[in-house]
């Protein structure tokens, strides 16, 4: 899946970066560069979206309908 998602960063008084995105709730990263912070944040935002499809397609009746819808 591709998707683009908003990284607001900031620089943490420890001389790193923290990451968050406003879509996805609780996704957060960190790192010692801006880029490494993205990927620490990209990490995360994959995790949290594979762990919420896995938990609600455990609870699908057979006949459910899967399928796409294309957002923008």
């Amino acid at each position: 899946m591709k998707a683009e998602f908003t990284a607001i960063l900031e620089p943490a008084p420890e001389g790193e970066y923290w990451a968050i995105c406003p879509e996805v709730a609780g996704a957060n990263g960190q790192g010692e560069t801006v880029e490494e912070a993205k990927e620490s944040l990209r990490q995360a935002i994959e995790l949290i979206l594979e762990d919420r499809k896995a938990d609600i397609l455990r609870g699908l009746p057979d006949d459910a309908i899967q399928d796409t819808v294309l957002v923008g």
